[in-house]
């Protein structure tokens, strides 16, 4: 692994994992805390219609999934403020109807034949320096939204009828976690594709809850356990020529049992 290092590609790879496994670790904490993890699976399902559309319209990839993902992230905020127990319904309509736009407009590209393998399953070693400053900026953006705002968004994650009382904006940090979640799930595809998404969001989250005391905590114990599984599954995909986002997803599966094993053993 150290001799892939002097590549350009796999350096490029290494800091990728790092800025997306924070904001994933700090997102999905949010996400969870939220009961919104059907959410991320759904705007990751959706933001195919984004790349799509880039594709037909000769747009950069990030930008059309970006503004499809946060459009999505704005319509489920509209639906669900008053409505989240019917949540579920509404992303699964958005969910179909994204992918279907994606995969029409992918269609009507003339000479086109898009790769659909690295939507779905991630593409971190094709990671470019332009999505390594998408990713770093986001990230930037997470960390600043989350320390000025902290008290506020951790009020309306726990109990937003007390925070409403206590005159925090619901309406504006509900939807500005969705649209940090957009974003982050968007730069996650990058990483591990489409149908892995959600895992990568929540299962070092859920490690991350059993050890930690308290959100802020539990935002960061996930961003360095999603960077540990991400290394190690590049480490993987690299010596045994796999899948970079199926080997990521396969390492935090069998560390989350091994964790669930212990903790078991701990508590009998």
């Amino acid at each position: 692994m150290i001799e892939a290092l002097q590549f350009e590609f796999m350096q490029h790879a290494l800091l990728a994992g790092l800025l997306v496994s924070f904001a994933a670790g700090i997102i999905g904490s949010l996400i969870v805390v939220n009961r919104m993890v059907f959410l991320a699976g759904g705007i990751a399902h959706t933001s195919y219609g984004g790349i799509g559309l880039a594709v037909y319209f000769g747009l950069p990839i990030f930008l059309g999934a970006s503004v499809f993902a946060v459009g999505a992230a704005l319509l489920i905020a509209a639906l669900t403020l008053k409505k989240r127990h019917r949540m579920d319904t509404f992303i699964g309509l958005i969910w179909a109807v994204g992918m279907a736009i994606g995969v029409i407009f992918v269609d009507l590209t003339p000479g086109y034949n898009v790769d659909l393998m690295s939507y779905l399953f991630g593409s971190i070693l094709a990671v470019s320096s332009e999505d390594l400053y998408f990713m770093g900026a986001l990230l930037a953006l997470i960390l600043f939204v989350v320390t000025f705002w902290y008290r506020d968004i951790l009020a309306v994650s726990y109990d937003s009828e007390y925070a409403g009382l206590r005159d925090v904006n619901v309406r504006f940090f509900y939807t500005l976690i969705l649209i940090l979640s957009a974003l982050t799930v968007v730069i996650a595809i990058k990483v591990v594709g489409l149908i892995l998404v959600i895992a990568m969001l929540t299962i070092p989250v859920y490690i991350a809850e059993k050890l930690s005391n308290s959100l802020f905590s539990m935002m960061f114990l996930s961003g360095a356990i999603a960077t540990f599984f991400t290394l190690v599954g590049l480490w993987f995909s690299y010596t045994y020529d796999l899948t970079s986002g199926a080997s990521i997803i396969i390492v935090s599966a069998v560390s989350l049992g091994v964790f669930l094993l212990l903790n078991k053993k701990d508590t009998a």
